[in-house]
């Protein structure tokens, strides 16, 4: 063995180990947040559903079907003329039986001709109540106007315990009501790389991902691009098989790092935070209380209503201590704004 073949193994195997030093180090810390599978945090561009929309007929109403003969009637006089029936003049049908709706899909990903969706119908007309109705056939079509799915079935608007119908009788659902019709072309287990976006961007948590799918692979083949978009090329011993990938992918626990928030809902007082939220050291005083954050050698105040709280107190800490006081959820929204105001409030603040 030459030298300079020596040289060129030693080097490889030293950047070998020093990617594998960076990737455990990135890992290291990580830990201690909450894991999550990167199925639940994280989608592969292509797999999504699709909406399907038609617009359809039901029939079988007691009474409750659309007054009006504009758009009924029509539907209807066609229907009765595919059908053989012959009505002289084209004239529009009158009846209170049936009644115009729009039919709503959501066509699954990875969906076979023969498979079963559920289907929602909505009255489009002045019908008072669709329950008891039969939606007539009604082709369903997506953005390319093409043909995806056929639906047909009895109208459900369901009821409560005492047999009493929903608030909403003109809306209604057919479950396994349309049976898919077509295809949508893919070839997923033959691509040679796919996208990953993550639910909640963030810079900390596609790095982590990506560090996370190299250490599992053995090798770079994850790229963070963004804050919410990662890259895998597919390594050779998986190609033509994605989907074992994927499969492996997608159960790898992922430490997920949010930005500090505060949400406070100001009708009910609630505050929702995340971890690590802290407030430097600061004097409130809001009407006859006052609650102060100590820092060292901090003084004490003495009005009517005291608290104080320790230097690095959290805005949980501080919760508990607006909340001893009886504080009114009106006066917690001032108090949380006047604190982002002057920058004591290390987090964004959302009021609801």
């Amino acid at each position: 063995m030459n030298i300079a073949y020596k040289q060129t193994v030693s080097r490889r195997l030293l950047a070998t180990a020093l990617f594998f030093g960076i990737v455990a180090a990135v890992l290291a810390y990580p830990m201690q947040g909450n894991a999550a599978r990167l199925k639940d945090v994280a989608t592969v561009k292509g797999v999504r559903e699709n909406i399907l929309i038609g617009y359809g007929i039901v029939v079988g109403l007691k009474g409750t079907g659309d007054s009006s003969t504009d758009v009924t009637g029509q539907s209807l006089s066609r229907l009765f003329g595919k059908l053989g029936l012959d009505i002289q003049g084209n004239a529009a049908v009158k009846s209170k039986n049936a009644a115009a709706v729009i039919v709503t899909a959501k066509l699954p990903p990875f969906a076979r001709v023969g498979n079963k969706i559920d289907i929602t119908v909505s009255s489009i007309g002045d019908s008072a109540s669709l329950e008891g109705g039969v939606l007539l056939v009604t082709p369903l079509r997506a953005g390319d106007q093409n043909v995806y799915a056929v639906a047909q079935g009895p109208v459900s608007i369901g009821s409560v315990a005492d047999g009493s119908t929903k608030n909403f009788p003109t809306v209604g659902r057919v479950v396994s009501g349309a049976t898919i019709e077509k295809d949508v072309e893919t070839n997923f287990s033959g691509k040679k790389n796919f996208r990953l976006s993550l639910h909640s961007p963030d810079f900390t948590t596609s790095a982590r991902v990506a560090a996370l799918i190299n250490m599992e692979l053995g090798g770079k083949f994850a790229t963070a691009r963004d804050s919410g978009t990662i890259d895998v090329v597919v390594p050779f011993n998986y190609e033509g098989n994605s989907v074992e990938l994927l499969a492996t992918l997608e159960n790898i626990n992922v430490n997920i790092d949010t930005k500090a928030r505060v949400v406070l809902n100001e009708r009910t007082g609630t505050v929702v935070m995340g971890d690590r939220i802290s407030i430097t050291p600061v004097a409130i005083a809001h009407g006859d209380l006052t609650i102060q954050v100590k820092g060292e050698g901090g003084g004490k105040a003495k009005p009517e209503r005291v608290s104080e709280l320790k230097s690095g107190a959290s805005v949980s800490d501080l919760v508990k201590a607006l909340n001893t006081m009886g504080v009114a959820p009106k006066d917690l929204t001032s108090i949380f704004q006047t604190l982002k105001e002057m920058g004591a409030l290390q987090a964004d603040l959302e009021i609801m």
